[in-house]
């Protein structure tokens, strides 16, 4: 089913119901809906990172910071790569998101080495679920380190469903599992309806600059210590800690 032209307030009301805009190719300008008979998903509550790919977020190989190059993230994720030759990521796609960004409900995560953007996922968030659209790799693991820290701050602020939308194998070998619509619907209709934030605050840097703890404040988990300053990347050990202490 072909789209109407389309704002941003109808391709939220769209998620809401389950359908998310594509086109059929980059140079294509039209845009259709899609809501599949099986959805991709993270099952956020069991996700689990392997040893390796946990040792490299730890270590704090990449940066890795939150909404910095929102714009960035979603042309490189429209560039054709091996085994993607062709993108859906058209010129109005690239609008859309855009302003969805601007007005809170997109966000991206970066993933950079010696100051380089080599990695990256980037979605939408409503209510409790966000709804991961695409991600692109520069460097061995830089996209996986930057799904490790967005899950973390989904489980941080309360959020309950992380849309994948399509399983693949790439997904599935980092824990991704596919559901029918009908049970995607009911648990994005519980999502909607949860409490959730996007995290706001940062530590002052990723890397050895201090451990961050956890601690409840005002019903929200709060940041202490030496890492809990100014905005800029969370490390990868809370990273690690969010995902590990509440799963």
């Amino acid at each position: 089913m072909h789209a109407p032209k389309l704002t941003p307030e109808i391709v939220l009301r769209a998620y809401a119901e389950g359908l998310f805009p594509m086109a059929e190719s980059r140079e294509d300008p039209s845009l259709f809906w899609v809501s599949p008979d099986a959805r991709g998903v993270f099952p956020l509550e069991s996700f689990k990172v392997a040893r390796r790919l946990a040792r490299t977020v730890r270590s704090d190989k990449f940066t890795v910071t939150v909404d910095t190059a929102f714009r960035e993230v979603m042309e490189a994720c429209a560039e054709p790569a091996e085994g993607r030759e062709e993108t859906w990521i058209n010129a109005e796609i690239l609008s859309l998101y855009g302003a969805l960004f601007t007005g809170g409900y997109a966000h991206s995560v970066e993933t950079r080495l010696d100051g380089q953007l080599v990695g990256g996922l980037y979605g939408v968030h409503l209510g409790g679920a966000f709804f991961g659209e695409s991600m692109f790799s520069r460097a061995t693991d830089a996209s996986k380190v930057a799904l490790v820290h967005l899950v973390a701050r989904l489980k941080a602020g309360g959020f309950t469903l992380l849309d994948a939308q399509f399983l693949t194998p790439h997904l599935a070998s980092l824990g991704a599992i596919e559901i029918p619509r009908v049970r995607y619907l009911a648990q994005l209709n519980t999502a909607l309806g949860a409490p959730a934030t996007w995290p706001s605050y940062c530590p002052a840097s990723s890397g050895k600059a201090g451990m961050a703890s956890l601690a409840p404040a005002l019903g929200e988990t709060a940041l202490t210590g030496a890492a809990a300053m100014t905005a800029g990347a969370w490390p990868g050990e809370l990273a690690m800690q969010l995902i590990t202490q509440t799963s």
